[in-house]
This record gives structure tokens, sequence and C-alpha cells, in this order.
């Protein structure tokens, strides 16, 4: 993990491989017209003045996350000045958008892959927007190095190793910080937190699935309540099947990796109100006897997505001591198609004693939600919000960098959607149309796991929405879009697993905290 200091040193005087820098597009100007943002005086100084013109004339833009590196003058004691474009310069009083910061931070510390150490001048001049370029610069600079290192004997001659790959930027050190203001210590101490642990959830999700399975997944939850202070619960095959959670069974019983149902507890003494947080952890998906069509399958190790953020958002309110109780279920199975597989028209009972006709063996998420739902409902905790990489229809309805929000409550499905927006992840609300539910009406079993085919990512909603218990406020986040992006890294999002949805839920548990949601 990337190293973060509040450097008490000037942009001039800092002793590192490299200087970040803000620029920004002129207001009203169409072509060219740079400003160097907030933080760069120093810099700006050691080019005399003329660092806007400089990079003007290297074809710089300033448009947002673009980055430019050029020679540090001799005022400089860093070699190298990597300018990152934050967009148009706010109207006057206002300051730089933090997902501005944010993702100007990530761009640079991608940038800076294989450097040691280097500072970051870019605007900061509260806690809040300190907080935003730490947690872009520490978001960004994650690799996915686990299984790199190897030497190639059968590489050519020359040719880099794993070992010989560039390594993540060392440490990022925060110029304008200011270390001993008590906000400014907080914000970075958040951001160091959070970042942690979303790039935790970023590891879990980019882990091969011979190595990552329910089983093993559960031991990474275990050893992680042992380190900071979380009570964990795991439910192996025999403890799901004497409870009588047929989801989970129904999903899992194709694979020789069995089912697991994980529960994490964090608990304040002062906490007034608590909070459950469930996720999909399908470990692979295959689609079981419903095998996904060819070009599908590669990147279905990532199905496991919301109970990574379940888990990274329940350990990041631990490390921040949140006065908030806070319950994580973690609904873990690998969906195989095998001789033991459940098949399509099999009726499952779940752990709620309902009954599910299975019409498709590849709509397995839902029936391992139902049964961490209804267990979770037991606890009459004071909301619900699960997490799931649920439906490609939302993917086709939201595109892949948006995720829906869903919920039995329209205030809370509000609220969810501000909180996602207000800590830079894109959200959408979504509607559960009533009308859609007679599809899930089966002449065999109380519900179907299937419905209309048009607006399936509603359908899946309504379905999950019969397994919450009454009088609990509930959301469900499809994160099918943002969990795993498979094109070119952008901002502080990387190839691979991104982490999806564990700062919209560590911020609610935040605001659930304070008491700014009731």
């Amino acid at each position: 993990m990337t190293a973060l200091t509040l450097s008490t040193s000037g942009a001039a005087t800092l002793r590192a491989d490299a200087l970040v820098v803000g620029v920004a597009k002129a207001a009203g100007s169409k072509a060219g017209g740079l400003v160097v943002a907030p933080g760069a005086e120093a810099v700006d100084k050691a080019f005399d003045g003329k660092l806007a013109t400089v990079l003007e004339t290297l074809g710089a833009s300033g448009a947002e996350g673009e980055v430019t590196k050029l020679p540090a003058p001799s005022g400089l004691k860093a070699p190298v000045v990597i300018a990152v474009g934050l967009g148009p310069v706010p109207a006057k009083d206002d300051a730089y958008d933090a997902e501005a910061l944010r993702r100007a931070a990530g761009s640079a510390a991608r940038a800076l892959k294989g450097s040691k150490k280097a500072g970051f001048a870019l605007p900061t001049e509260s806690a809040e927007d300190a907080g935003a370029v730490a947690e872009g610069a520490l978001l960004g600079a994650y690799a996915f190095t686990a299984y790199q290192g190897g030497e190639n004997k059968l590489a050519p001659k020359g040719a880099k190793s794993g070992k010989d790959a560039k390594l993540p930027l060392g440490e990022v050190a925060l110029l304008g910080g200011k270390p001993r203001d008590k906000a400014f210590k907080a914000a970075a101490e958040r951001a160091v937190a959070v970042a942690e642990e979303i790039n935790r959830a970023r590891d879990l999700i980019n882990t091969p699935p011979n190595d990552l399975y329910p089983e093993s997944f559960a031991a990474v939850a275990t050893a992680a309540g042992k380190e900071h202070g979380i009570k964990v619960q795991v439910l192996d095959e025999k403890a799901l099947v004497k409870g009588g959670f047929g989801g989970l069974l129904g999903v899992g019983q194709g694979s020789t990796h069995g089912p697991r149902l994980v529960k994490l507890s964090y608990t304040h003494p002062k906490a007034e109100k608590t909070l459950a947080l469930v996720g999909k952890g399908i470990t692979y998906d295959s689609g079981g006897i419903s095998l996904k069509p060819a070009g599908h399958n590669e990147t279905m190790k990532c199905d496991m997505a919301g109970a990574a953020a379940v888990f990274a958002a329940v350990v990041s309110a631990s490390r921040l001591g949140l006065q908030v109780n806070v319950t994580g279920w973690l609904a873990l199975a690998e969906n195989m198609p095998s001789g033991n597989a459940t098949r399509p028209g099999d009726v499952l009972r779940m752990y709620s004693g309902k009954t599910v006709e299975v019409l498709n063996t590849d709509a397995e998420g839902r029936l391992v939600l139902a049964d961490a739902l209804t267990r979770a409902s037991e606890e009459k905790p004071d909301a619900i919000v699960d997490v799931a990489t649920l439906t490609g229809a939302m993917v086709l309805a939201l595109g892949n960098r948006t995720f829906g929000v869903m919920a039995n409550d329209d205030a809370f499905r509000t609220s969810i959607h501000e909180i996602a927006e207000e800590v830079g992840e894109a959200s959408w609300p979504m509607p559960l149309p009533a009308d859609l539910r007679k599809g899930m009406d089966s002449p065999t079993a109380d519900i179907a796991n299937m419905g209309e085919r048009m607006g399936g990512g509603l359908v899946a909603g309504l379905f999950l929405q019969e397994f919450v218990g009454e009088g609990i406020a509930w959301a469900h986040l499809d994160i099918a879009g943002p969990a795993f992006h498979e094109g070119a890294p952008y901002g502080y999002t990387p190839k691979g697993g991104t982490g999806s949805a564990v700062r919209t839920l560590v911020r609610l548990a935040e605001r659930t905290a304070a008491g700014d949601l009731g």
C-alpha cells in the first residue's frame, strides 16, 4: 500500500521524484487558456510565472485527468513536474469539486508508477479537499501484483518478468496539508483507512477463483475480524443445512467448494442505530446448468464484488471508530454445473420458509441474497442495504459506470443516491413497479426466480424485497456495471476490480452515526 504523509515542506524544497500540480481551463476559454491551480504557486514561480504558458506550448488543455510531464527548473529539488488537468476553473468563490481533485490525484498517481515519492501540490484549502486528494492518490496508485513476480523461463532473453515490473508509487507527500491541524489530520487518516479497505476489496475481486472460493473468503474475513476487533461468525455447509438456508445451499451444491454465510459484527458502546449490509458473494459464476455463453465467463470472478464491498465497509467502520453498529452479511457460494447442481425447474425452500421455483440457475445471486436478507432482518436493524453485481439488465440501463438504487422507502432511496453522488460514486434511483411482480408468479412454488425479461433489473429488486422484514428500511444497490472495469484505467479507477459502493456504504455509516438519517 502506498504511504501517505502530510508534509511540512514547501514544493520548492521537497526532495521527491516528482511534484504534482493542478491546471485548469480558464473560464470562457474554448481553446487554450490555462490557469495554474492553488497549491502550485512555488512551482509556477520556479518557471518565472510561465508554467501555464509552457504547458500550453506542450499542448496541455487542462481537461480533467490529462497528465503532462515536464522537467523541473533549477529552483526545485524534484527533477520532474507533473501537471494534471482539473477541468474548468470554478466560478468565483467556489472551490474545486472534490471528485475532480480525487480523479486528478488518481491520474497523477498512476502516471508515477515506479517512483518512490511524489509531492502533491494540488488545491487543499480545506480538510475535505485534502481528504479528496489523499483518497484519489491512494486509490490511483493501486496495482494488483499478487500473481506477478515469478520468473518466466519461456520468455525471450531480456524480456521483463513480473519481478522487474514497476511497483506502485511508494509515498504520497501531501503538500499544504497542515499536519498539526486536527481536521486535516483526521481527513488524512480517514482517507488512508477507506482507501486501504477499498484496495483490499479490489484485491479480493481480482483474485482468481481457484484461490478465492467461499471457504477462503471466509478465512480472509475471519483474519480481518481478529485484526480490527470485529466479531466474525461463519456458517459452513452443516450449519446452513441445519438452519434451512435453501437459497445458499441450492446455488452452492453444484461445486466442490461449499457455500458459507459470514456474519461480521462491528459494535460501538454508544451506538444508537444499527445498519445491516448484505453482499452477494458468488466467488465464481458459470451460470450453473443455465450455462453462460462463451465470452461471458472470463470475468465472473468479480461476481463477489458486493460481498467485498460489504466486507470493506464493515472494516472501515471499525477502523474509523464510528458510533454506529454495523453488521455485514457475506452470502458466499460458487455457482457451478455438475451432477449435483440445481436444475431449472427445481424448487428451493428458502430460510424464510418461502419456496422458490428456479427457472434459471444463472439468476442465482438473488437466491443467496434472499437467505441473507431474511437472516439480517431477524435482528431488526434500523436499515438494510444489499450490494450485488446482480443483473446485466442494469448495465444495459445505466452503463458501465453507474449503479442502480432501489428501495422500499423513497426517502431512504433518495438519501443513498445523494450520499453516492457526494462521495463521487455515480448512481441513479430506480423504481420497483408493482406490476412487474406478477411475472414471478409460479404455479408450483410461492415465487419464481425469474419474471419479465424487460425491466429485469427491477424484477430482481422486487424479488429481493419479498425477503426483507416488515417495517425495515431497505435499499438494493445493483453494481453490475461499475464493479469491474475492463477498459483502460482512468482517474483513480484501475483495470479490474474497482471497489464500487464501498465509499457510499462508509458515508452512510458515518451519517447514521451522526444522526443525519433520522
